[in-house]
């Protein structure tokens, strides 16, 4: 009898760790919305008047502008330049879109929604 019981003690101990190891992948950087496909841009308040205008206007997706001076979301998503427009797939980055050296996205909306749309035709 305390055979068995040793090795009830050893599965459980193993389901405990798995269980862990899951929540810890669960809990490192996503996508800050919920979303399957989110465009997220990320920016710093004093660069706000660079923010991509065109952001909300951007359909088959979920939109959220972050600023990036409080907490820690310039090191939880790497973020070197402002603004950073990153493009979420079901939580995990699928295309980032940076800043050129005047502090501007480049990309214009056409390009973000073909990426978009090209994410979408990829699931099917």
């Amino acid at each position: 009898m305390k055979k068995i019981d040793y090795v009830w003690n050893i599965f459980l101990g193993y389901l405990i760790l798995i269980f862990f190891i899951l929540l810890a992948g669960s809990l490192s950087a996503q996508s800050p919305c919920k979303e399957d496909i989110c465009v997220v841009e990320f920016n710093a308040g004093w660069n706000e008047a660079n923010s991509a205008k065109y952001l909300e206007k951007l359909t088959d997706c979920g939109t959220k502008r972050i600023l990036i001076d409080k907490g820690t979301w310039q090191k939880d998503f790497s973020i070197v330049v402002t603004p950073t427009i990153i493009i979420f797939v079901n939580g995990k980055e699928s295309k980032r879109y940076q800043a050129n050296i005047m502090m501007v996205i480049e990309e214009e909306q056409s390009v973000v929604q073909e990426k978009i749309d090209e994410i979408i035709m990829e699931e099917f």
